[in-house]
């Protein structure tokens, strides 16, 4: 395993894990943490290298994983591990900077720059680039040369409790003064070793805005979500961009664990509280989602004929992690036109009886639809299909509200739309958001929101 500390380590350490791959015919993990993932720096690449395309050999011994096989790979593991923690003591990606023996710093990824930003040349370092297996000899010279070491790791002590077990006589500190969770900063740092806190400009705290993450402008998924909380179902939520709509206003969504766990638990909650409960449990997962982890579960349903409403949120994209095509939209990951799923036809292969696609923009057809197929006494489908707002080349014609007629009811607000705000007379659409998608003027029961004549 190693583990990344800029972005120069994420091209050096990736090329270097394929190359110890092939070499110790391994499986390599690249351990990556919140704040590099976040980050950006200047790299410099090398020369492209083109690996010939080996000749696949068929070789059962080392491929077909019997339990009489398995027993004899695991010692060949054990075997290589061995080698691999001969070659961790060598590695570039773990090396000793020294300067003062007093104070010495053991720190993976992240944290030896964080590290490097309190204690500067005052300490020493033992920076740690390839973690597992880890390096005995090399950690127990460095702890052997300090007065006192500090572990710095992200969550849990894997690097100190290694470090306990290779009986070094130094001073150790590690999670008995830095914290468990969270990140472990330059302020969490100096706080944690020195009791100081990093000085600050004092302000008016109420003066900061609360930005809360929300849907764009235009998102089909804030008329569907709208729709489920003010229905009071018991909503299973899924990973996307969808998940969103459990934030307030619109505060539509229970339960959100992984991808396709959504009708998981649906599935479950129903033979956990029978039948009736269930009727009013609604699984919701978008359309790329169910191509990924939602097929088996909605067919487990159908197959034990479960009882509930799985929302497929069919936006046509991956709209959560940057617009991949995925099965359902037809296009292939460079755009090209593929074979489409036809979502329908699948679910009604799977043996679900009632199918039915539905517009999250149209709210009363939604709540109907909502109605009938959580009174069912069976499993259906609703498939919620509107595309992205942002994949739409031509947006509809801003709205406005009219002063005249708003009586600052708040019902527009609930929607939880960027595009509205609260203004001491009423509200106010900011037209270089709104895409005129209409949701707003549904909800007005005084017809103030209307398109721009």
């Amino acid at each position: 395993m190693f583990e990344l500390s800029d972005s120069q380590e994420c091209i050096d350490m990736v090329k270097a894990a394929y190359e110890l791959s092939e070499s110790y015919d391994t499986p390599v993990m690249i351990r990556m943490t919140t704040r590099v993932c976040h980050s950006k720096s200047i790299v410099e690449t090398g020369e492209r290298v083109e690996a010939p395309v080996k000749t696949w050999e068929n070789n059962p011994a080392k491929y077909v994983c019997l339990p009489a096989i398995s027993r004899k790979l695991r010692v060949k593991l054990q075997a290589r591990m061995e080698k691999l923690a001969e070659y961790s003591e060598i590695s570039p990606f773990n090396r000793v900077e020294m300067n003062d023996t007093k104070i010495g710093v053991i720190a993976s990824g992240i944290c030896y720059y964080y590290a490097k930003e309190v204690f500067e040349e005052k300490a020493s370092y033992l920076k740690l680039g390839f973690t597992n297996p880890m390096p005995a000899g090399l950690v127990k010279d460095f702890c052997d040369k300090m007065d006192v070491v500090y572990i710095l790791e992200e969550n849990d002590p894997y690097i100190e409790e290694f470090v306990k077990r290779q009986g070094v006589t130094c001073e150790l500190h590690g999670k008995d003064i830095f914290p468990y969770t969270l990140e472990m900063t330059p302020d969490v740092i100096r706080k944690s070793v020195y009791g100081e806190a990093l000085k600050s400009i004092d302000f008016d705290k109420n003066k900061l805005i609360n930005r809360a993450p929300t849907f764009c402008a235009g998102c089909p998924h804030r008329g569907l979500f709208y729709t489920l909380s003010r229905n009071k179902c018991t909503v299973l939520g899924d990973i996307g961009c969808y998940t969103l709509g459990a934030l307030a206003p619109l505060s539509g969504v229970d339960t959100c664990v992984c991808m396709g766990a959504s009708i998981g638990m649906a599935h479950g909650m129903e033979k956990a509280r029978g039948r009736e409960q269930a009727k009013n449990t609604v699984a919701v997962l978008g359309d790329s989602t169910f191509c990924h982890s939602g097929l088996t579960g909605l067919l487990n349903m159908a197959y034990n004929r479960s009882v509930g409403t799985v929302i497929i949120a069919d936006n046509s994209i991956t709209g959560m992690t940057g617009h991949q095509n995925n099965p359902a939209n037809g296009r292939d990951i460079h755009g090209e036109p593929t074979t489409q799923l036809d979502i329908v036809k699948l679910c009604e292969a799977m043996g679900v009886a009632s199918v039915r696609i539905v517009d999250p923009f149209n709210v009363k057809e939604m709540e109907q639809v909502l109605r009938e197929e959580t009174a069912r006494d069976g499993l259906s489908v609703v498939i919620s299909r509107r595309p992205c707002a942002l994949i739409v080349k031509q947006p509809g014609i801003p709205f406005v509200s009219d002063p005249d007629k708003c009586r600052n009811c708040g019902m527009c607000m609930k929607i939880g739309c960027p595009a509205i705000r609260k203004t001491e007379t009423g509200v106010a659409v900011d037209p270089t958001q709104c895409v005129g998608c209409g949701l707003c003027q549904q909800l007005c029961p005084f017809g103030a929101l209307h398109t721009e004549k």
